[in-house]
């Protein structure tokens, strides 16, 4: 029996690929089935190497002897159609040489079953910069199909190998010279020109410091591209390109380094912190605003903004400030931004503009589903944020002219989605207050700034970041009549009935070195410990400590006394009238630290839980560290341990409220009383209105106060 080179098997008898296949009629007659030659092979199913075939100017062009391939079809035989039909492609490819001879080579596939890919990979002999044809045609062992350049099929596919690869890219950046001068700047977009001495080049693939590489093409072969950049930190940059000729050969790199300036400073800055009866506010930058009668400076400032005063605006037809003159140029890239407090939400209300309707307006929205903060640019809105009486936010609308779009931050963090936009220049007085179609501002604004460049988020974030305040920090290393002093002399915490503070063992006993010595535990952090007995003990404040309402942090040292414990165990809480406005608590049940807070001073309320899992201690180890953040510009409540949170310790609070309770340390309320009592060891409680950073709470419980920076 023949067998068959491609499977090295004997060959198969119900494959179709025989010049005629015996088949038994219903009456019993054998009678042979005509062969169908294969399909012409089509254009659209050829390639030179991933390249589609091609002739003449759109030739394809190949760094090495390329594969070439084809998809080839043998039609089922009339009588015959469940049948699988086997073909073999023929390839054939030809030059001229350089002397004027015509040079052809040949190649036949393995036979595959129709429908599939054949393949072949040319010999290395192909000459360099030659134009190279090749056709296929397909043969089921019986007959062959036309060539694929036959008839309407087309003409032949052709390509030229290239072996050369082109020469260094040129960089060049009027905004961004290679000259070790320090540039202007974050938010100011530069152009570089990316060009070759090669004229073949028709890709370069380029990549910023710590960038994404990406792509450019000339618009003819040999042509030089340009590419736009924004920095977004100051810092020692650089471009690194390598240019691509049509065969994909790539140039050596070429890196042109350049110094970015810090972001240059807004084109107008009035802090507004100006002293009370003032009737001018001055400029940090720009030009002196004049305030209408409506506006009364020496308010109160948002606590860690770095703010000193703010000023009131009524709400009425005087409630504005204005340097008589533009302040940015809507036709261009800008942004505005300010601290703002509204006294009321339910009303449409301006904070800053230039223009009408092909202008700018930051401002606040009320509607059917709450208000919103806004920023209109050419009448187009993007809006986010929840705006809440008597609440600081930081606002900032930006247009980046470069790509169009309008976006909102809200306390440092994008709001809404970027909308398209087309605003036109204005020779309108900018305005802070007031705005076309919107009320006059009714509450307190302040360090009002407008840029003329992209403000980038790093910056934004810093712009409207407010530096956590200090509260309290009781070490828990002495009491005295009951008392444990707060390190800075401020508010002490009062220890229960049952509750004692744990010193270190007296250093002139050593177990290590005298067998009597008794063998102590030495404190979770220095010299001391509050120790809980479960029962009665606990440690408290005189009066409420954190305003619950607003952000704030609080961090803890604990220690369980018992590997099981009966029941859930309190370590922090502060009550409000009805119910504790926020309590963390190990649940042995799940075996997790619990942060449990209500959405309402009610009994009964519905609460928000997050927790992290952690087996109890079994008073052995250094314990473990809590914190609670409340982020109300985010309206995020987290649960750290160890300093670090994840998604499950983290739980929207849109709406925390505020408790008029003194601050617990080891217990809770239960029912019409107090309960959850701890057994174990408390240390280092650290309490501060604002969020600290995720650096800040990695320092919590080691002994020294966070950097709050």
């Amino acid at each position: 029996m023949a067998r068959n080179r491609q499977f090295g098997g004997f060959r198969r008898l119900a494959v179709g690929c025989c010049a005629a296949a015996v088949v038994t009629a219903a009456s019993g007659t054998a009678h042979a089935a005509a062969n169908l030659p294969p399909a012409q092979p089509v254009v659209q199913d050829l390639l030179t190497e991933s390249k589609p075939c091609a002739t003449g100017d759109d030739k394809a062009y190949v760094g090495s002897s390329p594969t070439v391939s084809a998809v080839l079809y043998d039609p089922a035989e009339d009588d015959q159609p469940g049948t699988a039909n086997w073909v073999a492609g023929e390839f054939e490819a030809w030059w001229t040489d350089s002397d004027g001879a015509e040079q052809r080579r040949t190649y036949t596939s393995y036979r595959t079953l129709s429908g599939t890919r054949q393949v072949w990979r040319m010999p290395e002999d192909i000459p360099a910069n030659t134009v190279v044809s090749w056709h296929v045609r397909a043969n089921d062992g019986t007959a062959a199909s036309a060539w694929s350049s036959e008839g309407d099929g087309g003409s032949a596919c052709e390509f030229v190998l290239d072996t050369a690869h082109p020469q260094k890219a040129v960089v060049s950046s009027a905004d961004y010279p290679d000259n070790e001068e320090w540039t202007d700047g974050v938010g100011v977009y530069g152009s570089f020109t990316l060009d070759s001495p090669s004229d073949d080049v028709v890709m370069y693939r380029y990549n910023f410091l710590g960038g994404t590489p990406q792509t450019v093409r000339p618009e003819e072969p040999g042509g030089a591209a340009t590419v736009r950049y924004l920095p977004l930190e100051e810092r020692p940059d650089r471009l690194t390109v390598q240019a691509f000729d049509r065969a994909g050969n790539g140039s050596p790199e070429v890196t042109h380094s350049f110094l970015v300036k810090s972001g240059r400073a807004p084109v107008n800055h009035w802090n507004l912190a100006d002293a009370a009866g003032a009737t001018t506010a001055a400029a940090e930058s720009g030009t002196d605003a004049r305030a209408g009668s409506g506006v009364t400076f020496g308010g109160t400032a948002p606590a860690g903004a770095g703010l000193t005063t703010t000023a009131r605006l009524d709400g009425g037809d005087q409630a504005f400030l204005t340097p008589d003159a533009p302040a940015v140029d809507t036709g261009g890239t800008f942004a505005i931004g300010a601290w703002v407090r509204p006294e009321r939400t339910d009303r449409d209300m301006a904070v800053a503009s230039q223009g009408s309707d092909t202008g700018a307006t930051l401002g606040l929205r009320s509607g059917d589903e709450g208000p919103v903060w806004s920023f209109t640019v050419a009448g187009q809105v993007v809006s986010g944020g929840a705006p809440e009486s008597g609440e600081w936010a930081h606002v900032l609308g930006l247009y980046d002219a470069e790509t169009g779009l309008a976006q909102l931050y809200v306390n440092g963090h994008e709001v809404g989605t970027k909308t398209e936009a087309a605003p036109a220049e204005t020779t309108d007085a900018f305005r802070v207050g007031q705005g076309s179609g919107l009320s006059s501002w009714q509450g307190d604004i302040g360090d009002v700034r407008t840029y003329d460049r992209v403000v980038v988020p790093a910056e934004v974030t810093e712009l409207a970041y407010r530096q956590a305040q200090l509260l309290g920090h009781w070490s828990l290393e002495t009491a005295a009549d009951g008392v444990s002093p707060e390190q800075g002399g401020g508010v002490p915490l009062k220890l229960g009935a049952g509750a004692l503070i744990y010193r270190s063992p007296d250093s002139s006993c050593i177990p290590e070195l005298d067998p009597d010595c008794p063998v102590v535990p030495y404190p979770l952090v220095g010299d001391g410990h509050l120790q809980l007995d479960g029962d009665t003990a606990y440690a408290a404040t005189d009066a409420a400590l954190l305003d619950t309402a607003d952000s704030f942090t609080i961090g803890v040292v604990v220690r369980l006394a018992d590997s099981e414990p009966v029941g859930p165990m309190t370590v922090l809480s502060q009550a409000g009238e009805h119910t504790d406005a926020f309590k963390v608590r190990y649940e042995p049940s799940v075996h997790a630290w619990q942060l449990i807070v209500p959405e309402k001073d009610e009994a009964g309320a519905a609460e928000t839980v997050v927790s992290q899992i952690e087996m109890a201690d079994g008073g052995e180890g250094q314990g473990h560290r809590l914190a609670v953040v409340y982020d109300d510009a985010t309206d995020q409540i987290k649960l750290y341990l160890d300093g670090w949170t994840n998604a499950e310790a983290t739980a929207p609070l849109p709406n925390g409220w505020h408790s008029s309770g003194p601050l617990q340390v080891g217990r809770s309320h239960v029912g019409d009383g107090w309960g959850e009592y701890l057994h174990g060891d408390v240390d280092e409680v650290h309490a501060f209105s604002g969020v600290l950073t995720d650096t800040a709470i990695r320092q919590l419980g080691l002994g020294v106060d966070p950097c709050l920076c």
